[in-house]
């Protein structure tokens, strides 16, 4: 019997496997495809980190250790995985954005500038922000290497003893006397505690939380820029942006894949079964973000070098569940990261092996936990199933 078993092996994950077999618990990863692979949340080479957290004030504790993770995971690997570049988030002086990064810098002490429009144009060639945004510059903004990423803890984490299943999908699990089991394609499974990170699988394998982990379809954009040079690493911070044609993020050109860029809930799509999730991108998808470098980065509006399609998970509130799994005391779920969450896999990974090894996180997750208060303010406002997030046609 295993110490641990971790379901699901992409950016959650792989640190969650780490970090188990860092404190030394026999641990065992199932993953249903590849390490790494395409098809699921974690793949497109980079991912943002930022400290000025838009999303709430609450969330920069766990970016702090998230960085010190990253950085630790560097010197063990000794691989560059966090480039940073600087981050801007933009919007109306007024809006969701700028208000909230604003409150996240000022409560936490983080260093920042708040810039007009034509300061940031100014001084970051790249952008072309038409008068009247403004924008918070966080000079730790940056990105990860997300697919290098993934490689690195799974490559410690079996350096550290763990055991690692590819192509292994799990089918279901339930628990026992000692322990819990875990009902594969390869045959059974047991372990003493069990880590359920499997993204857009979640409703799958937990019942319970069905109606509370939405995926949906997301497409990314890479672009030739009309001018290279504005678009490097050095003069090119990444980027949040609330436009009034929706809620943008970017990148510079990382290792000549380009200037790369998403809309949040790009077209609201949907994903009833992932496995089936239309990856094929159709000029609607680069219509969307073009829209978007039209009206914001002009010199980034060259030829399409490549378009993919990946997927969000997202909970009713756009909010982590990082908890134990309902009704249960050996099992644990890190899901529900609505879009978000890559840059906090190394802390995250990390909590997860503190509850199965101390029973309780060393951080402050009480807003990520499933409370039968929040549940019950998600059914109250209608908020079950996604409705609140994710609106139109499935995409299959």
């Amino acid at each position: 019997m295993y110490d641990a078993l971790v379901i699901g092996l992409g950016g959650m994950g792989s640190a969650t496997l780490y970090h188990l077999a860092r404190a030394r618990c026999r641990t065992l990863g199932l993953e249903q495809y590849d390490i790494p692979n395409t098809r699921g949340s974690s793949h497109g080479s980079t991912r943002i980190i930022r400290l000025a957290y838009s999303e709430g004030p609450e969330y920069v504790p766990l970016l702090r250790a998230a960085y010190a993770g990253w950085r630790e995971l560097e010197r063990k690997s000794g691989q560059r995985l966090l480039h940073i570049t600087g981050g801007l988030d933009i919007g109306a002086p007024d809006g969701r954005i700028v208000t909230g990064s604003r409150l996240s810098c000022l409560e936490h002490s983080l260093r920042f500038e708040e810039l007009r429009a034509e300061q940031v144009n100014e001084r970051f060639p790249g952008y072309g922000l038409p008068t009247g945004l403004r924008a918070i510059y966080q000079p730790d903004g940056g990105y990860l290497c997300s697919e290098a990423t993934i490689e690195a803890h799974v490559r410690l984490a079996k350096g550290l003893g763990a055991e690692v299943r590819t192509k292994c999908a799990a089918l279901r699990w339930d628990t026992e006397a000692s322990g819990v089991r875990v009902e594969t394609e390869q045959g059974d499974f047991r372990a003493k505690r069990l880590v359920l990170t499997a993204g857009a699988w979640t409703g799958r394998l937990c019942p319970a939380l069905r109606d509370f982990c939405t995926p949906e379809r997301q497409v990314m954009l890479w672009t030739a820029p009309i001018e290279p040079s504005a678009y490097g690493p050095d003069r090119f911070p990444v980027f949040t942006l609330e436009a009034a044609t929706g809620r943008y993020y970017g990148y510079p050109d990382h290792c000549g894949e380009g200037f790369k860029i998403g809309k949040l809930h790009h077209l609201y799509e949907r994903v009833d079964e992932p496995s089936r999730l239309d990856r094929a991108c159709r000029p609607i998808d680069e219509e969307v973000l073009r829209e978007g470098i039209r009206g914001h980065f002009p010199l980034a509006d060259g030829p399409t070098m490549r378009m993919a399609a990946c997927m969000f998970t997202n909970s009713p509130d756009g909010h982590f569940i990082i908890d134990r799994y309902p009704g249960q005391q050996r099992v644990f779920i890190a899901a529900g990261f609505s879009g978000h969450g890559y840059k906090f896999c190394s802390v995250v990974g990390r909590l997860m092996a503190e509850y199965c090894t101390e029973g309780a996180a060393s951080l402050p997750t009480e807003r990520f936990r499933l409370t039968e208060r929040r549940i019950a303010g998600w059914r109250r406002r209608g908020l079950a199933d996604g409705a609140g997030l994710i609106r139109g046609r499935a995409a299959t």
